[in-house]
């Protein structure tokens, strides 16, 4: 049982309070069956007593079967001088009908005193008869014990006596929360071993990231008995989030042989966490371990050529085991063996003593010269070498586009495209408004695309930067454009220069399309082979 940690994501219901992030019925759901395809075991979806969204959740999960997730409802204590039975909150966490009820409760004498104003002894009593209640109504009980490490750094006796109320009243799971987020990892593990030999009963850990350490502070106290992680899958939560379990899962079972998810899954780990962020409407941070496009990239020439003779002198695991890919960026640092790596990607037969890989190389030369960075813009370095090895074949033409721009206050957008492409001998014509020109123009391109390609239905732009090269031509200096898109799976980025900024951004926009297109044909060719 040592080596099997608990994974309980509370995405659904501690991820909700951040901020900038709102769920839907139906993204509640989505995320919920992407956990329990993944194995956790776990999902706590909501507060029912808060509000009427988390009790139709509650209503309609009741139709869906879940293979390995167990639904957990969250709720408080009973509030102070009120029996159980005549508890609203309560009342709402029976009609969600989850068989584990996740039970919050103070745990900080202040918080008691102050707080919720009421007697030491009374908050004892509201976390055994809330905990006892809901035992004899056939529930499982996770008690969480809110600020616990901070009751414990000021009154000690009293924090554990919160816990022995919860195990009298018939908890299964004694959660440790790091509330306010501010503990380092030696104490989190001192005072979790303290509880771990204390209690007959499993112990859980809740960390918030309010000091930077919460994924280290969950990793301590695991190292100190705990058999149970809790967060959120991509880290957010109230302030600066909780402990995010897209880190905490592939360092516990990649670097401490903990079963965490079932086995091969993790594999799913970045396509799922993607998948989320899609679903909450967020980036995520390039440079997250293990998920981050930037996790397994090298730039270094010395990096570089490391990696290409053996994955692990400058990479802690290979990216492969989370569903991540490696990659190598393309830089004034970066060497010939970079770009001829890039090239083999396309057409493996090319040496390095071959015409066509000076060419290239001479090509992304004339390319940097005129303005473009290749770091981070894979794809349009990919679409360049195959239109220089022929390779390429164009998925539709511009016949024109024009675009119009208005300041009306009464006018909620700002221009308008017109846009005429021809795919196939067969021309479509479309018109769209936009918040700005770039904004309407992709919104027409698309729209006049999808006609041919519905599966762009799922591309859209998740990032858009523009660089001003030589700013002492003002107005007329050169722009570069980089864009990120995204169809919810993969991510891809382009870049375009030119010293008219819709121009820029047109090229970045058609490599983005392209390089979907292609790379969904490729898809469909290795499912054929």
């Amino acid at each position: 049982m040592k080596n099997n940690i608990v994974v309980f994501d509370t995405t659904l219901r501690d991820g909700a309070q951040a901020e900038g992030i709102s769920f839907s019925v139906e993204d509640k759901i989505k995320i919920t069956l992407a956990l329990d395809k993944m194995g956790v075991t776990y999902v706590e979806a909501g507060n029912p007593g808060s509000n009427p969204k988390d009790l139709e959740y509650f209503k309609r999960m009741k139709e869906i079967q879940l293979k390995h997730a167990r639904l957990t409802a969250f709720g408080s204590t009973r509030r102070a001088g009120i029996p159980v039975k005549d508890d609203k909150n309560l009342q709402s966490l029976l009609k969600a009908n989850t068989k584990d009820v996740a039970i919050f409760g103070k745990s900080w004498d202040f918080h008691v005193t102050d707080i919720i104003k009421t007697s030491l002894d009374e908050n004892l009593s509201m976390i055994q008869d809330t905990i006892a209640y809901l035992k004899n109504k056939g529930k499982n009980i996770i008690f969480d014990a809110e600020h616990f490490f901070d009751g414990y750094k000021n009154n000690q006796e009293y924090a554990m006596k919160t816990l022995k109320a919860a195990v009298d009243g018939g908890a299964e799971w004694l959660v440790l929360c790091d509330t306010n987020g501010g503990f380092f990892p030696l104490e989190i593990f001192e005072i979790t071993k303290h509880v771990v030999d204390s209690f007959p009963v499993k112990v859980g850990i809740h960390c918030h990231n309010d000091g930077g350490m919460a994924v280290a502070n969950t990793i301590s106290a695991v190292e100190a008995g705990a058999q149970q992680v809790q967060g959120t899958f991509l880290g957010f939560g109230e302030r600066c989030g909780n402990a995010n379990l897209s880190t905490v899962i592939p360092n516990l079972q990649l670097k401490r042989q903990k079963s965490c998810i079932l086995g091969n899954q993790l594999q799913n780990l970045t396509s799922t966490a993607r998948y989320i962020a899609e679903i909450a409407n967020v980036s995520i941070n390039e440079r997250e371990p293990y998920i981050g496009n930037c996790a397994f990239s090298h730039k270094g020439g010395m990096h570089i050529d490391g990696v290409n003779k053996a994955h692990h002198s400058f990479e802690h695991v290979n990216p492969t085991l989370v569903g991540n890919e490696r990659r190598f960026l393309m830089s004034e640092v970066s060497g010939r063996s970079t770009v001829l790596s890039e090239i083999r990607k396309v057409d493996p037969s090319i040496t390095k003593e071959s015409d066509e890989a000076q060419r290239i190389i001479d090509l992304l030369k004339e390319y940097e010269h005129v303005g473009y960075q290749f770091e981070g813009a894979e794809a349009t370095v990919e679409l360049l070498i195959r239109k220089k090895l022929g390779k390429y074949k164009p998925f539709f033409q511009l016949k024109y586009y024009k675009i119009i721009g208005e300041d009306q206050a009464s006018n909620e957008y700002s221009s308008t495209a017109y846009i005429k492409v021809n795919v196939n001998n067969e021309d479509e014509i479309s018109i769209a408004e936009g918040n700005g020109p770039v904004n309407a123009l992709d919104k027409a391109l698309r729209k006049a695309l999808e006609v041919f390609y519905p599966e762009l239905k799922d591309v859209h732009l998740t990032d858009y930067k523009v660089r001003v090269l030589d700013t002492n031509d003002a107005t007329a200096a050169t722009v570069r454009v980089l864009i990120e898109s995204t169809d919810g799976v993969n991510v891809w980025n382009t870049v375009g220069v030119s010293t008219d900024i819709i121009k820029a951004s047109w090229i970045a926009l058609v490599d983005s399309i392209e390089y979907k297109l292609l790379k969904d044909i490729e898809q469909k060719k290795e499912a054929f082979l």
